[in-house]
């Protein structure tokens, strides 16, 4: 008899509806993962809301989410690396280890990738919001007894935010600003200090995400909306920021940054926002280095390490876990920038269990 499960699958802009699949067989090299916790991300956000972003749209049914841990139920006899009972963060990214940019290292930059919740490939990648899920082992990162699967889950957004300081280079002694502080900024504030920064200055637009992030290590945090001549206490002698992430990918905070930014200093753009005009001549005359950072790849391993030793605490980004029938609930709450930063779906939850409060879904499983 064929095991079935649910799934949280988006047939059309905001028409999200619990929906009953058959499980795949367990290839070689694979295993069964019971999903416990998953994080609502801004694509997921915009897969709900509008059907996608850009020019990328859903043309089928999809289960979205991508930012997943569980515990293991099955292994493919060849298996080794994990075994059933383990619990484990996935990782969303499966790159095909065979394209030029693969060979050449650059696996997040992979011709032939699969991500889980994407809607690029037709057909689309199907997500990991379901009770069951088959992945590679190679997916698969094991969490430290005591570790939540609630911080496990974040593992993916933190992996995007060290891929974005790495790109830095070093943060040792320096000055960073980090420009929009949704969970992607705020994830980028406890990597920097991790990596060294001297002093980290985080700017939004609402108070409420600016409170998570000075939780998460930000020295100084500025309401941009609020403090219109912010750019004048760091723009003096050519600029006093060493390294600046952009988040937000809004073209007015792009300038500004760049404003404050010293001679040689390094932007790195994480933020997608289309396309947007910036000044040449002052990119010229600092010699500013220009980046962007995509994904990642080595980095999500790393996440799960410094998770599971506890060498960063990533829960201040936690704002509430919902059971899995009310995840359209969970989205409206994810996508309320002054109430929510990083909502949960507990997929262990009894059906009509509601939302669990920060602290609670932080509990060690």
């Amino acid at each position: 008899m064929t095991e079935r499960y649910l799934a949280l699958v988006l047939h059309a802009p905001t028409d999200l509806r619990l929906t009953v699949r058959e499980l795949e067989g367990i290839d070689p090299g694979q295993v069964l993962v019971r999903v416990g916790m998953g994080g609502i991300c801004g694509s997921d956000l915009h897969y709900f809301h509008q059907g996608g972003f850009g020019a990328i749209r859903i043309r089928e049914p999809m289960a979205l989410g991508h930012e997943v841990a569980g515990t293991v139920a099955a292994v493919a006899p060849d298996v080794d690396a994990v075994q059933v009972g383990d619990r484990v963060a996935v990782n969303p990214s499966l790159p095909c280890g065979s394209c030029r940019y693969c060979l050449e290292g650059w696996p997040n930059q992979c011709l032939d990738m699969r991500y889980f919740g994407s809607a690029m490939r037709n057909p689309h990648v199907q997500g990991a919001f379901r009770k069951l899920l088959v992945c590679e082992a190679r997916q698969c990162a094991k969490v430290a007894p005591g570790i939540s699967l609630s911080l496990a889950a974040l593992a993916e957004p933190f992996s995007v935010a060290l891929h974005a300081v790495a790109r830095a280079g070093s943060l040792l002694g320096k000055r960073v600003l980090v420009s929009g502080c949704g969970p992607i900024g705020a994830m980028v504030v406890a990597a920097a200090r991790l990596h060294g920064a001297a002093e980290i200055i985080a700017t939004d637009v609402v108070d409420e995400p600016l409170a998570v992030v000075r939780a998460m290590g930000a020295d100084t945090t500025i309401n941009v909306a609020t403090a219109a001549d912010w750019t004048q206490r760091y723009a003096a002698e050519k600029g006093q920021i060493d390294a600046m992430f952009e988040c937000s990918g809004n073209e007015r905070a792009l300038r500004s940054g760049l404003e404050t930014m010293r001679p040689r200093g390094v932007l790195v753009q994480l933020g997608l926002g289309g396309d947007v005009s910036v000044p040449q001549n002052l990119i010229v005359a600092k010699e500013l280095l220009v980046m962007g950072s995509f994904r990642f790849h080595a980095e999500f391993a790393l996440a799960v390490q410094l998770i599971n030793a506890r060498r960063v605490d990533l829960s201040p980004v936690i704002t509430r876990a919902f059971a899995m029938d009310q995840a359209v609930q969970a989205f409206a709450l994810a996508s309320d920038r002054k109430r929510a930063m990083k909502v949960l779906i507990d997929f262990e939850a009894e059906a009509g269990a509601g939302a669990r409060t920060a602290a609670q879904a932080g509990d060690p499983a």
